[in-house]
């Protein structure tokens, strides 16, 4: 048992890899935006953000949320793991730092993904896992990160249970990535993120005859899909939901 009480996750038997039999980004898609709006670009303020994402539950979550479908040798209980979603505030606006990941890498290669991993033995929580894997993937400060609350977790096709944790970063810092496991860190302006005018929702048909449903946000040569994008979905609806319960409050 780990110190949370939660079994060991990294005593799991190392699973088979696990990638998709179809090119995520060839796939047919159509516009995600329907009846939904932009979250406007200047409510998107760093202390905006804080009050709406500090505050405790319930979560809002989109309609196609985590997916039941596991890739064959992912089924049974999920790995947990955990990844930090670090909102940059910088003066010029707020930007989501994602990683790249190595093309060598067990799971997820070669995608986009927010910097984490499983949790560890040394772990209480998801967010020391998050905080950890961020320092250790891409070398983040932990003190220039302001953690303010954490998203239900996410199951993935790959078989893992991922706990999102928000945060605020201040800027400043500078990065050391782990080249074994990070090919790129770059950022992605908050407001591009927040206008579901530039999502995406893919279909693609699977081996056994099923269909797979999935989320992307292409930026600038990157594709983020899977369950990256289906977090920042997730994201979206939280803060657009936040940012107008807040404003009719005041």
């Amino acid at each position: 048992m780990s110190a949370a009480g939660m079994p060991d996750p990294t005593s799991r038997p190392r699973r088979p890899p696990a990638a998709p039999s179809f090119d995520p980004a060839a796939q047919a898609w159509q516009p995600a935006d329907a009846a939904l709006a932009p979250v406007p670009p200047d409510r998107l303020l760093p202390e905006l953000l804080r009050g709406a994402l500090s505050q405790p539950g319930p979560w809002p979550q989109d309609p196609l949320g985590s997916t039941e479908y596991r890739h064959p040798g992912r089924e049974g209980a999920p790995v947990l793991a955990a990844v930090l979603i670090p909102l940059v505030a910088h003066a010029s606006g707020v930007r989501v730092m994602l990683t790249q990941r190595a093309a060598h890498l067990h799971d997820h290669a070669g995608q986009i993904s927010f910097p984490g991993g499983r949790l560890e033995t040394t772990d209480a929580t998801p967010v020391d896992a998050a905080l950890r894997e961020a320092e250790e993937e891409t070398g983040l400060p932990i003190d220039y990160v302001d953690v303010l609350g954490s998203m239900p977790a996410y199951l993935t096709s790959t078989g893992f249970s991922i706990t999102p944790v928000l945060s605020l970063v201040r800027p400043g810092f500078t990065l050391v990535p782990d080249s074994f496991e990070v090919a790129e860190v770059f950022e992605v302006p908050l407001a591009f993120l927040m206008d579901p005018a530039n999502h995406r929702l893919y279909r693609a048909p699977l081996p056994d005859g099923r269909e797979r449903q999935y989320y992307a946000m292409p930026w600038q040569g990157h594709f983020i899909w899977g369950a990256t994008a289906g977090m920042l979905r997730n994201l979206y609806h939280l803060v657009r939901h936040r940012l107008a319960a807040n404003a009719d409050q005041a």
